[in-house]
């Protein structure tokens, strides 16, 4: 039951995402944890444009990106881009957020290489949405805050989606490298909104999706207590 819902809010999230970018076949975009880069297609489809890149840690998900004509990186998202100021229309992180140590650095970077005029979609889990209130309620162990341990793939909640996984080979098996498994933080949603406005940050518009245990479309009504929150910001003019 949570496995199904959860899909299906990932679904409407990827919609949401795709809904939020507009055509633009001159922009340059790049996707920051590209995977396989299966949704990076998409993007560029979405925008038309045939100038994207995608950056990841997991050197075999980066392969598979690049058969799909993906201009590819390897790099760590915890530090610096390679990449000079002000040189993409378009940034994309979807679910990358939550995995990043050094998030000042990472949201810095953000808005350093974004075009004046360019937008960033930021898309992650939200720790107000319902499951994770009630979880916390109960004293479990938030559900997006669950796979925090390397050595242990899920701790601290009956109900979460991975307790099914018990060892680490697993979960390397199944979700790419323990390397990029890790929630290090999830933010709320007034949160991740204050802190992406401090950095500089216009926000344009922000999407929900998932409502556990309530049907999915009810995250896109009511975005502070839904289980994905994905957020179009805008750099200002005024920034170079």
């Amino acid at each position: 039951m949570m496995s199904s819902m959860f899909e299906h809010a990932y679904k409407l999230n990827t919609h949401n995402i795709l809904s939020l970018l507009h055509s633009d076949p001159k922009a340059r975009v790049i996707d920051l944890g590209c995977d396989d880069g299966q949704l990076t297609k998409k993007i560029a489809y979405t925008v038309k444009t045939k100038d994207i890149w995608g950056v990841d840690l997991i050197g075999r998900r980066l392969r598979l990106a690049a058969k799909r004509g993906i201009t590819v990186k390897k790099i760590n998202l915890n530090g610096k881009l390679p990449f000079k100021s002000n040189s993409f229309d378009v940034v994309h992180a979807n679910q990358v957020i939550e995995h990043i140590v050094n998030v000042d650095v990472f949201v810095s970077e953000i808005m350093r290489i974004l075009k004046p005029g360019g937008y960033a979609i930021i898309s992650t889990e939200n720790a107000s949405s319902w499951h994770n209130i009630i979880a916390s309620l109960f004293g479990w162990q938030i559900f997006s805050l669950t796979n925090f341990s390397i050595k242990i793939p899920s701790v601290g909640n009956p109900f979460a989606l991975h307790k099914h996984i018990t060892n680490r080979k697993e979960a390397v098996h199944n979700y790419s490298s323990t390397l990029t498994w890790n929630h290090i933080r999830i933010f709320n949603f007034f949160g991740l909104k204050e802190y992406l406005e401090r950095f500089g940050f216009i926000i344009e518009k922000i999407c929900g999706s998932g409502y556990y245990p309530f049907p999915t479309i009810f995250g896109g009504y009511d975005k502070v207590h839904a289980h994905f929150i994905t957020f179009k910001c805008v750099k200002p003019f005024d920034k170079v």
